[in-house]
């Protein structure tokens, strides 16, 4: 009981915060807030005003969205308040958080401004699987138990010309800010979408730990092998290949364990660091979101320009486990 008592507190200060934030139509907003989260799917948010929780008209609805007005810094800081772990302990030591983009399609909004084409797996467009519409960049803290609950303390839109992968470390690092300290760096895990080249370079002498879902095409190199003593020429800023697709070019592992789970049974885990992919050109101003470790060959350019590209390296890191979870 005590501890449902607890939970109850936490929740009535969270909300008592939330009301704060909102700083004009703050009854109808809060109302509306209510109403999103108890309604379920409605085909029209006009449907929202006949739920229980909303004791307004239709019209204030409409007058909410249109000329309600919050702080979102302060909501910001709220969210990153209440963390997802009830645990205090998890909470002071380590924080988890993924890094993910969703879309809204809004493929007969043409007047809407700002839309994009976005990959959809099951809506098409001309019979391709391209919806128009809006693209939102999520950040939501991870728990530690196995359960699929998130909670989502950062959201951003991401226009048309904006680069997902910049958008998302501006994200993280104002996120860093607001966060609080935690005796480890706090991890970010973003999908296969990502460059992971491009997230270590920008974050470089942040306090952030990032992992990234590697796409199959991607490849990395290790160091080069020393030349022999004689031989002249560039020295080579390569050594062997490793694809990840191709599991013959893989060396023996820096790391491994192997463990027994009850719902993954045995999960052996690889980990090979010392790997660098190789660095591309990028145009200015680019806006696709292929990794540029995974667009095949790259362009010759001159030593000197060579010569300034960092070598970004990491550790890359396979995962295999005997049967899924679940019955």
């Amino acid at each position: 009981m005590d501890e449902r008592v607890a939970i109850f507190d936490m929740l009535h200060a969270f909300r008592a915060r939330l009301y704060a934030c909102i700083e004009r139509r703050t009854d109808a907003l809060f109302e509306l807030t209510d109403a999103i989260l108890t309604a379920g799917p409605v085909p029209s948010s006009v449907h929202l005003s006949f739920t229980s929780v909303h004791r307004r008209g239709w019209g204030s609805l409409y007058a909410a969205l249109s000329k309600g007005d919050l702080d979102r810094e302060t909501l910001r800081e709220l969210l990153v308040r209440f963390p997802l772990s009830r645990e205090a302990e998890d909470y002071r030591r380590r924080r988890r958080s993924s890094v993910d983009i969703s879309f809204w399609p809004r493929c007969d909004a043409e007047a809407s401004p700002e839309r994009g084409f976005y990959y959809h797996p099951s809506k098409h467009s001309a019979g391709q699987p391209i919806v128009a519409g809006w693209a939102y960049q999520w950040i939501a803290e991870l728990g530690f138990a196995r359960e699929s609950w998130v909670a989502p303390i950062d959201a951003h839109r991401v226009r048309p010309q904006e680069n997902t992968n910049l958008v998302a470390v501006e994200q993280v690092k104002a996120l860093l800010c607001r966060l609080p300290y935690v005796s480890e760096p706090p991890l970010f895990v973003f999908d296969a979408g990502y460059d992971a080249v491009r997230l270590t370079q920008e974050l470089a002498g942040d306090r952030a730990q990032v992992l990234v879902r590697l796409n199959s095409r991607c490849y990395f190199y290790a160091d080069p092998s020393k030349r022999p003593g004689g031989k002249g020429g560039r020295p080579r800023w390569h050594g062997s290949k490793f694809a990840c697709k191709d599991p013959s070019t893989w060396p023996g592992p820096t790391h491994e364990h192997t463990c027994h789970d009850q719902d993954y049974g045995e999960v052996s885990v690889r980990a090979w660091s010392g790997l660098h992919p190789k660095i591309q050109s990028r145009p200015h101003g680019e806006t696709f979101e292929k990794p540029l470790s995974c667009r095949g060959r790259p362009s010759r350019r001159g030593a000197e320009t060579a010569e300034e590209d960092p070598r970004v390296e990491g550790v890359v890191a396979v995962v295999q486990r005997r049967r899924r979870a679940g019955p």
